[in-house]
């Protein structure tokens, strides 16, 4: 089982126990978080698509570290004209392993053999 979900503005595709670097969320590590905004969901073949999210499906997931990610340098520079910037910057991210995912609400089923006959 996987879902597809919206996290601080990126879609990740997620399933239980999978550990996933985010930008920085609000909580303190060890904390429980929950994601409403699911946008596909598949069960053993069985899809189930938000328009645009699913009602009633969440994503539990747990706060595990706050940590910074690689240095990044910006170097810019324009010929003959001596002018150099040199600046550097670290993206704040949240270490988070994903505890569960919980299906709910309407289905819209669509599996690969249904969407082939249909054709």
């Amino acid at each position: 089982m996987y879902a597809i979900v919206e996290i601080a503005g990126q879609q990740f595709k997620v399933s239980k126990d999978q550990k996933v670097y985010v930008h920085r969320l609000e909580g303190k590590e060890g904390d429980a978080i929950s994601f409403a905004k699911v946008l596909l969901l598949d069960d053993n073949g069985t899809v189930t698509l938000g328009a645009p999210a699913i009602e009633g499906a969440s994503v539990e997931a747990k706060v595990l570290q706050h940590l910074k990610g690689d240095k990044v340098i910006v170097f810019k520079k324009k010929r003959r004209k001596g002018y150099k910037v040199k600046n550097g910057h670290r993206q704040s991210l949240t270490q988070i392993v994903i505890s569960g995912i919980t299906a709910g609400g309407t289905k819209k089923k669509a599996t690969k053999k249904a969407e082939a006959t249909e054709e």
